[in-house]
């Protein structure tokens, strides 16, 4: 019989999380106890917040169901192990919905996980390997979790930077947000070395050590820590935002669900013509009659993407040909340029002196 009554509601709080009926008298006999201790322990977790229906009938039974607002969770030791092996795997790469909430989640996790089961969860992650479709770079989801922490403890965060140009420093700052762009993480802070606010990628951050020392927030110039964020990178020397327009040989959902979300959304467009504007195809092939592309997928209609960025026009260029999908560019002309000498540098690469994939290559039948 479980005479605490702390311990016997939280084991009572973990049957009722399994998503099941419990009849009253099985309850009881989990717990060693009388019905009668089982309904008042039921009546404890409804005034803790936990909405527990209960149910008429010769046993009765009891369910945790939905309510109004989310009252915390009890888990099993394998339970804490997956959903940390799952949020460090998400936490690494910037993907899109695993945005700062994700981040603090797994930071709160981590900061109760005992050592065994932090140790579980760091053998997990060595051992394996996420296949991601991100294109940002990995960062250790430890490096995230210190940060995340800093943040929402108004701690000061100090670690070593590298800057673009390879230059290394050493940071003192008071970590204000974490954002995610959707192909990488940033930190915006308070540089307390330089009085000023900075952005820092966080996959050039090393070694992020919590100070322990507290500090008072002080007011973002922007007031939202995205905006912040893009005109940073928007106001860099090297980053112009251009307007882009293509258009696919193949339908909206097929080039969706391999197009990295920053890029934007494809809509359909059934009457595109890759020739207009001085348009240029992104494929070696000119026979624009072929009703399948290289991955042997049948083209049904096309579809159109029109957005912007700041990102160099060489890395859309590549990232567009990685789609495997026939596609044609309309604009920007730097874009076109782009495209027509990546595919020509292509095209050269792969005409070997013993002409494999050249004329006698392709006369073959």
């Amino acid at each position: 019989m479980t005479t605490d009554t702390p311990a016997r509601l939280l084991q009572l709080l973990s049957l009722l999380q399994t998503p099941r009926e419990w009849p009253g008298g099985e309850l009881a006999d989990r717990l060693g106890v009388s019905r009668r201790t089982v309904r008042r322990d039921i009546d404890r977790l409804r005034e803790l917040g936990y909405p527990v229906q209960a149910t008429m009938g010769s046993d009765g039974g009891y369910r945790l169901v939905a309510g109004k607002a989310m009252p915390p969770l009890v888990l099993d030791d394998e339970e804490a192990v997956a959903i940390a092996v799952g949020l460090r795997a998400g936490a690494g790469h910037a993907l899109e919905g695993v945005d700062e909430a994700s981040v603090r989640a797994l930071a709160k996790l981590e900061q109760v996980l005992p050592a065994r089961l932090r140790h579980r969860v760091s053998t997990l992650q060595a051992a394996t390997t996420p296949l991601t479709s991100g294109d940002g770079a990995s960062i250790a989801p430890e490096t995230l979790t210190v940060m995340a922490s800093t943040v929402a403890g108004q701690e000061r965060l100090r670690f070593a930077y590298r800057a673009k140009d390879g230059t290394e420093s050493r940071r003192l700052t008071e970590p204000y947000r974490l954002v995610s762009t959707g192909r990488r993480w940033y930190l915006v802070a308070y540089d307390l070395d330089r009085q000023d606010w900075r952005t820092f990628r966080v996959d050039r951050v090393r070694d992020p050590f919590a100070t322990g020392a507290r500090f008072a927030p002080r007011e973002l110039p922007t007031g939202s820590a995205a905006e912040y964020l893009r005109r940073s990178i928007h106001g860099r020397a090297d980053a112009r935002t251009y307007e882009y327009d293509v258009t696919f040989e193949a339908p909206a959902e097929l080039v969706a669900a391999r197009l990295p979300s920053w890029l934007g959304t494809p809509t359909p467009d059934h009457a595109h013509d890759g020739d207009q504007n001085g348009s240029v195809n992104g494929s070696s092939n000119s026979n624009s009659n072929s009703n399948s592309n290289s991955n042997g997928e049948t083209r049904e209609g096309g579809c159109r993407l029109r957005g912007s960025t700041s990102d160099p026009v060489e890395w859309v260029a590549v990232r567009l040909a990685m789609l495997g999908y026939e596609f044609s560019v309309r604009e920007p002309r730097e874009l076109i340029d782009c495209v027509r000498e990546l595919g020509g540098r292509l095209e050269r690469a792969a005409a070997t002196k013993g002409g494999s994939g050249g004329e006698g290559d392709r006369s073959r039948g």
